[in-house]
């Protein structure tokens, strides 16, 4: 598929050669370019030959001088290039379709794009690729893939997934193997489904993998109040969370003994589910599943502690830290720790209660804007209000429901100030001399 190039970066290897925009990149050394990752596999080396046409049809070879892996500084309607992969599936336990209706249209999106796993990270289930999809992956040797697997059982698969393909996809997991490219595999547990024996089982399977399945993050269902029609999934209980983190965390031990690594590692949310401590920041090794919720709020309270020192004696803005009720009390005991060695802190926590989606949504990362500004109303709020940045869409412009800080700190009479997933970024949002 053809691309139309919108635009060419200044000073980049194509805008020297005299690409230009409104051209339409047709191959790369006579390798047709159907998307992103053609573009970027096809014009790794230093010297490429691009083949470009003009509105007028006429076309023409340009020689690109560049570093090797430099990008050509070529810009394009879509990343992707072409149409998104839609995700085929109906899982059981699918967030997107907890949404409320009327929200914006992109919330509603549900990818399953290879391309997007590798480029971005997202999760796939393997259900819609074909084998020419497959083979590409091999060729150009696309690593890593995370890849949703929620159980390694065929008929259970099926059954979650509620895709006939969901069972046969796994067969998938070797080819990848077997050909050296590297896996970071998810496991959603529901409790009553995939727990107990058949996430042993699965933990098992993965294992036998190892080392191309280099991580496997073991993660909560998550359940809002919107379920109605949809298949009768409860939330995680303390009981099963307690379950679940015994069955980990034994295998989890005999890997470590066995290949140096733990391979699995159980989200936050359950060590919080049932009332267990988290484990240091060190047990997490190199984070790979982090964007999971994977050892993110050990690495916080870390890197909180590491930089507290900077901070003694200092002095503060009257400031209110607004978080979900999982977070809530590890940053209740943080801000106390500060106490003891700054002068006059006067700062609080307040635990959000998520009524837009329901009580048993605890992350700080689905509260909206709305839910901020009904409690938060009326509460002495001091200077500002510290939030976390993953309440926000990438960017940081719009909570979930469409409300903008700016609008939330005008209700509040305070400033917004998000702060990102970083225990130093806190310290230097709480001690800067004005909100910023």
């Amino acid at each position: 598929m053809a691309s139309e190039i919108i635009a060419v970066d200044t000073g980049s290897p194509c805008a020297r050669a005299g690409i230009l925009p409104g051209e339409t990149l047709l191959s790369i050394d006579h390798m047709p370019i159907r998307d992103v990752l053609d573009l970027k596999f096809y014009s790794y080396d230093s010297r490429v030959t691009l083949t470009v046409q003009d509105k007028t049809g006429q076309t023409r070879d340009v020689l690109i001088k560049k570093a090797e892996g430099q990008p050509l500084g070529l810009n394009f309607a879509h990343y992707l290039m072409d149409n998104m992969k839609q995700c085929a599936n109906r899982c059981v336990f699918c967030f997107i379709d907890q949404l409320p209706k009327g929200m914006r249209d992109t919330l509603y999106v549900k990818d399953d794009d290879a391309r997007l796993s590798f480029l971005l990270g997202n999760y796939i289930s393997l259900t819609n690729l074909s084998e020419d999809d497959v083979g590409r992956i091999l060729k150009m040797h696309i690593s890593p893939i995370n890849i949703s697997v929620q159980t390694t059982n065929p008929d259970l698969r099926v059954k979650m997934l509620r895709n006939p393909r969901a069972g046969q996809s796994l067969a998938l997991l070797r080819r990848f193997a077997d050909a050296g490219i590297t896996m970071n595999c998810q496991l959603v547990v529901c409790e009553g489904l995939n727990d107990g024996a058949e996430l042993l089982r699965s933990l098992n399977d993965l294992e036998a993998l190892y080392p191309a399945v280099s991580s496997i993050s073991v993660v909560p269902f998550g359940r809002t109040k919107h379920r109605e029609g949809l298949y009768p999934l409860q939330t995680t209980t303390p009981q099963g969370a307690a379950a679940v983190l015994d069955i980990v965390e034994s295998f989890a031990a005999k890997c470590l003994q066995n290949h140096g690594t733990h391979l699995a590692w159980c989200g936050d949310e359950l060590y919080l589910k049932a009332g267990r401590t988290l484990p240091d920041a060190d047990y997490y090794e190199d984070f790979t599943q982090f964007e999971n919720g994977i050892g993110m709020l050990p690495l916080f309270c870390e890197e909180f502690r590491l930089a507290l020192p900077d901070y003694t004696g200092r002095t503060a803005l009257p400031f209110t830290i607004a978080t979900g009720t999982a977070a809530a009390p590890i940053l209740t005991k943080l801000i106390d720790e500060a106490r003891n060695l700054c002068d006059n802190l006067n700062g609080r926590v307040i635990a959000i209660q998520n009524d837009f989606l329901g009580h048993d949504v605890s992350v700080a990362g689905l509260i909206t804007g709305q839910d901020l500004a009904a409690q938060l109303a009326g509460q002495d709020l001091g200077a500002r209000v510290l939030i976390s940045a993953n309440m926000l869409r990438d960017g940081g412009d719009v909570f979930l429901d469409d409300m903008t800080p700016r609008q939330l700190a005008e209700k509040l009479g305070v400033p917004v100030v998000p702060v990102e997933i970083d225990g130093g970024d806190l310290l230097d949002k709480i001690f800067a001399p004005t909100p910023k």
